[in-house]
């Protein structure tokens, strides 16, 4: 019996439908909106900054509910709590009103939701997708005895496009800490909003995933249980009666990004965009050199020539990666990293893969700062915790000499390289760089600990927020058996699953 849960079998993909991203869309409400812009600015795309998490929610839900075609809506996380269950019920009254809604989910991360989408997948205007699902729906775990190469990779894309016509894309995924929701701990993230020639993009690379060999029907895998729908609609119910929702439902008209675009007075700055993914064919090990971001992301960028910020929640750059910064440095470039510190990451074995490498990184000239645990961050324009003991750093971006920016899933670690499929955009824009430029210098003054290299090349944490530096001599914010931990984990061969 347990060998058979072992060895269960994917289902086949001959009987699966094939959908593309609808073209004909101009004529909707938001194709109105942004097509006299469009023509004003051909060949370009315009972008927005959601660097408030309440603002990227809201901007989420309104697409859902200005949609009159389409959504094509693609995450690695999805959580079953209240923001997670308000888009839920945004995509269900989408496809009410007679919008065509495709969801499509990586697997590794719905425990607890095949009910919920078993109940979805049954709308006649919803089809769900699982992206390199687990045969074995009840002992998961059981999966990675027999299938664990595969299942170790997954697809950590995120994208929510409406109508083929607007489209977010960026670090977050979907639940509370990602939208400002959790009052013990948030985010600080970066999703774009985005409109013209751009969009196009995004909906091919949704389609390639959608006919992917890794994407399969839901309705394959899940079983539909009786009052599996009403079960949803009391779960919804729930939530809308929960307190926490009444403050954060205001969101949805407080902000001011869906609104005003279709009214056509959100300021856009119209440039070239590019999207950079890997092919899906990854989550197989199956993608060419030539198919992975990683590549793209080089022969788009180019090298430095004066400066690199650096933003990633999980930086595990190895012996080759503190080479190349090295390089640059020697080169004449100032590097800056700005990472979590061991106090505020989420993933402490990620950390343990960076702190072997910080040394190295030091004598090489980049400069390293860690965010604290207890901050209230800046957002750019807008960025700040609200209400939130605990921040963390989950946002992927980095900014090269003032003119081009990145901004996406990508992680500077191997497992965005090597083993997940990721998705984000190169945008040409000094005025997003020197933004992002700005915010890095608040938030390195007063929000993080500058990790330096002492005299007798031990560590030290500077930290200038409360007026006079202080330097701490260990890892500041956490006790002796996690720092013990993460040592551990250090001398373990692990580094090219982080």
């Amino acid at each position: 019996m347990l060998l058979r849960t072992i060895c269960s079998q994917l289902p086949s993909l001959a009987e699966r439908l094939v959908s593309t991203a609808l073209q004909d869309t101009t004529n909707t409400r938001l194709g109105r909106a942004v097509s006299a812009l469009m023509q004003a600015h051909p060949g370009r795309s315009g972008i927005v900054p959601l660097p408030d998490g309440r603002d990227a929610f809201a901007a989420r839900a309104l697409l859902a509910d200005g949609a009159q075609r389409s959504l094509d809506v693609q995450y690695y996380i999805w959580r079953d709590d209240l923001s997670g269950t308000l888009l839920f019920d945004a995509l269900r009254g989408a496809a009410d009103r007679g919008v065509r809604v495709r969801l499509l989910l990586d697997d590794h991360n719905t425990v607890g939701l095949d009910a919920i989408l078993a109940s979805l997948d049954a709308h006649p205007n919803i089809e769900v997708r699982l992206f390199n699902p687990f045969a074995q729906r009840r002992w998961r775990w059981l999966g990675f005895l027999g299938d664990f190469a595969r299942l170790n990779r997954r697809m950590h894309n995120k994208s929510f496009t409406a109508d083929n016509q607007v489209t977010i894309v960026g670090g977050r995924n979907v639940g509370d800490e990602y939208f400002g929701a959790d009052e013990d701990l948030q985010f600080v993230d970066l999703d774009v909003l985005a409109v013209g020639s751009v969009v196009i993009s995004v909906s091919n690379d949704f389609d390639r995933y959608w006919a992917s060999q890794s994407a399969y029907p839901a309705r394959a895998l899940l079983l539909r249980e009786p009052g599996a729908v009403a079960a949803a609609a009391e779960r919804l119910a729930q939530v809308k009666s929960d307190p926490a929702a009444h403050a954060y439902v205001p969101a949805l008209s407080d902000s001011p990004h869906v609104h005003r675009m279709l009214t056509g007075d959100l300021d856009f700055e119209w440039t070239s965009v590019r999207v950079v993914s890997d092919d899906p064919a990854k989550a197989l090990g199956l993608a060419p050199p030539e198919g992975l971001l990683l590549q793209r992301l080089k022969d788009v960028l180019g090298t430095p020539r004066r400066d690199l910020r650096l933003v990633s929640p999980y930086f595990v750059p190895t012996a080759s990666g503190v080479e190349a910064f090295g390089d640059l440095v020697r080169g004449g470039v100032e590097v800056m990293v700005l990472t979590n510190s061991l106090a505020a990451t989420d993933v402490a074995a990620v950390h343990a893969g960076y702190a072997k490498r910080r040394k190295p990184l030091l004598e090489a000239g980049v400069e390293l700062f860690e965010l604290k645990r207890a901050a209230t961050v800046p957002t750019g324009g807008a960025f700040r915790i609200r209400g939130s003991s605990a921040a963390s750093l989950h946002a992927k971006t980095f900014a090269v000499d003032h003119e081009r920016v990145f901004v996406g899933s990508f992680n500077l670690d191997p497992r965005s390289a090597r083993l997940n499929t990721e998705l984000g955009f190169v945008i040409d824009s000094p005025r997003l760089a020197l933004a992002l430029a700005d915010w890095f210098a608040v938030v390195t003054r007063n929000h993080a600990y500058e990790v330096r290299l002492s005299d007798d090349g031990a560590l030290n944490w500077l930290d200038c927020e409360i007026g006079e530096a202080h330097i701490y001599r260990e890892e500041p914010g956490i006790g002796f058996w996690r720092r013990a931990g993460v040592g551990v984990l250090s001398w373990l061969p692990i580094e090219w699953l982080l």
